[in-house]
């Protein structure tokens, strides 16, 4: 007992420490809400990445086990994973033991530096080409665009990439909980994992899934978004957590998976009826009219349907 005591006095007094040496630059606390008897989610603003939120805007998820904290996607800077810790501390002292990161957008794992440098012994978890493309030039690539985004709010933020590589099916156990992992090719992106806490019955599905809040498609297709959503839909979970947006039952990932079908679909109307690619954008936004009021909308739309008109094109050759 002296021994855990000790341990956890070690933990807290190196967060404090951490959290002071950026004390002048804070990401306000978001509610924390709790959605099953290990899990937590901090539900993020659906908005992108602006001065007004301060580069936060995904979904960490808190799951706490017998064996310590493990944290999933910790944010889009090293305030908002101190953040993240802040949170923590509202339902346990025990120490963070592991992390996840769902894909390599930074948004959702530059949050790693807060958590590293609190607990540098934590394994940083992630698909290997998530390791890959983030070394590569991805995670540089995301810290620039932050900081131009939210005019310098996140700078001081260093990369600090997964340390242990998970392919599709590895079940990584850490006291009383499973996290076995969900890849099924490119989906979102080609760097994707999706979470499950086996014991929770909850996935956490990274961008694959959005709520009220459509993102950029650049890094994946829409055949495999949709293909990716219908395989994870036969695991038995109960509880979904989306990249954005609120978490909820089977309807998170049947909702977006439907409007990645309406815009597929009507891209390959457009095609089979030899519209021109400028109609595209008018025949999807007919058949999205139940997605207008979602954040993003009015930018990403057009976009998607461009996109998803290469594709249909792309597979007719």
């Amino acid at each position: 007992m002296e021994r855990i005591g000790f341990v956890t006095l070690l933990s807290v007094v190196l967060f404090s420490m951490t959290t002071a040496v950026s004390a002048e630059k804070m990401v306000r606390d978001y509610p924390l809400d709790q959605l099953t008897d290990h899990t937590w989610v901090i539900h993020g603003p659906k908005a992108f990445p602006s001065v007004e939120n301060q580069g936060f805007m995904n979904n960490p998820g808190i799951v706490l086990s017998d064996a310590g904290v493990v944290v999933v996607d910790p944010g889009s800077s090293l305030y908002a994973g101190e953040m993240v810790l802040r949170m923590v501390r509202q339902i346990t002292d025990a120490p963070v033991v592991a992390v996840f990161n769902t894909h390599v957008h930074g948004d959702h794992w530059f949050g790693n530096d807060a958590i590293h440098r609190a607990y540098p012994d934590a394994p940083i978890y992630a698909h290997p080409q998530m390791i890959a493309d983030a070394k590569a030039g991805e995670g540089a690539s995301w810290n620039r665009n932050l900081e131009k985004l939210t005019e310098g709010f996140t700078a001081g933020t260093s990369l600090v990439f997964p340390t242990v590589a998970l392919n599709h099916g590895d079940e990584v156990k850490i006291g009383n909980l499973t996290f076995r992992m969900h890849h099924y090719g490119e989906g979102h992106s080609k760097t994707d994992m999706m979470i499950e806490v086996v014991e929770d019955q909850t996935v956490f599905l990274g961008d694959n899934a959005m709520v009220e809040r459509l993102g950029g498609m650049q890094s994946g297709t829409f055949q495999g978004n949709i293909a990716v959503l219908n395989e994870v839909l036969k695991s038995e979970a109960k509880t979904w957590v989306p990249g954005h947006g609120t978490s909820g039952d089977r309807s998170v990932v049947t909702t977006y998976r439907d409007y990645l079908a309406a815009v597929y679909d009507g891209a390959r109307y457009a095609f089979n009826e030899d519209l021109d690619s400028s109609e595209v954008k008018s025949v999807v936004a007919k058949r999205t009219t139940a997605y207008q009021a979602w954040a993003g909308y009015d930018f990403e739309m057009g976009r998607h349907a461009n996109q998803a008109y290469l594709e249909v094109e792309a597979s007719e050759f």
